[in-house]
């Protein structure tokens, strides 16, 4: 099963593109060659994450999150903490989210 995030050419070079995933939202973005779907919940308390310098910042309370490893850098996030990605595959220029294959 998958389901189409967005189309890959909206996917900006810098930064992020915030998709509508489900009821909720990802933050869609490119990492190197690859393209990385993190859900936009801060792992502290739930609040929205910005996009910033290549880390992904809560507006809430200030946890910042590695784009590329999904790692907690700083901030009142615990310890040891990681970004949730998506199970992904590119596919006829979209990105989807897949499961169950």
């Amino acid at each position: 099963m998958k389901h189409e995030i967005c189309k890959i050419a909206d996917i900006p070079q810098t930064g992020s593109l915030i998709a509508p995933f489900f009821g909720r939202e990802v933050h869609v973005y490119r990492c190197g060659e690859r393209i990385r779907a993190a859900a936009n919940v801060c792992l502290h308390f739930g609040g929205p994450l910005d996009c910033k310098d290549g880390r992904l910042v809560c507006q809430w309370h200030g946890a910042a999150f590695d784009m590329a490893s999904g790692d907690r850098l700083d901030g009142p996030a615990p310890k040891n903490s990681r970004l949730m990605f998506l199970s992904t595959r590119v596919e006829n220029g979209a990105l989807n989210y897949v499961w169950g294959e």
